[in-house]
């Protein structure tokens, strides 16, 4: 039996290659192999760029969300807004593109509250929460080719009884929630 509080031991990458190309990441087939036990196998990885997701505070501290037709859950899905970070971008910079691009709400002020790892089994990449304040609704979108959205303005209470009932249901959503109430909270300075 081994003893649970020792340090697991960083697997090492042995050969790395591209599986698949798809629009939004790439499959990465990786073979690793254990440094001290005789273990070995090929692991999938899904390389993807950074995402940001926007918790978006109005002048009269309502939180803006955007509804869309979510693929993989086949169904609309209640969220902050975010999206896909270029390489080398500043979170708090795309957060606030984002924010007005897919709900013509502009922000002067931008924070950055935490990064997370989406799923580190299977992901490389991070996910960046910002806090957008100093809002101005101008009501122009920019929507990409794919995306189509309804956006709304709730009270703090109103999104977190959406929480409970499981009415957002994205996971990265709820974090972005999470790390704004500890801020609420000044939990996270």
């Amino acid at each position: 039996m081994s003893d649970s509080s020792s340090t697991p031991a960083r697997w090492e990458l042995k050969k790395d290659e591209s599986y698949a190309k798809c629009r939004v990441f790439d499959v990465r087939k990786q073979h690793f192999t254990h440094p001290t036990r005789n273990l070995a196998g090929d692991f999938f990885v899904l390389n993807s760029p950074d995402w940001v997701n926007v918790v978006a505070l109005t002048p009269d501290d309502g939180i803006v969300l955007v509804r869309q037709f979510r693929f993989g859950l086949q169904d609309l899905s209640w969220e902050v807004p975010g999206g896909i970070m270029e390489p080398g971008e500043d979170p708090v910079k795309t957060g606030l593109r984002e924010l007005e691009e897919e709900t013509g709400w502009q922000a002067k002020t931008g924070k950055l509250l935490a990064s997370c790892s989406p799923n580190p089994a299977i992901l490389n990449n991070r996910c960046h929460f910002v806090l957008a304040t100093d809002l101005h609704f101008h009501g122009k979108t920019a929507w990409d080719e794919h995306e189509d959205m309804q956006a709304a303005v709730f009270s703090e209470a109103t999104v977190m009884d959406m929480v409970l009932r499981q009415e957002i249901c994205h996971s990265l959503a709820l974090n972005a929630l999470m790390y704004f109430h500890a801020w609420r909270e000044g939990r996270l300075v």
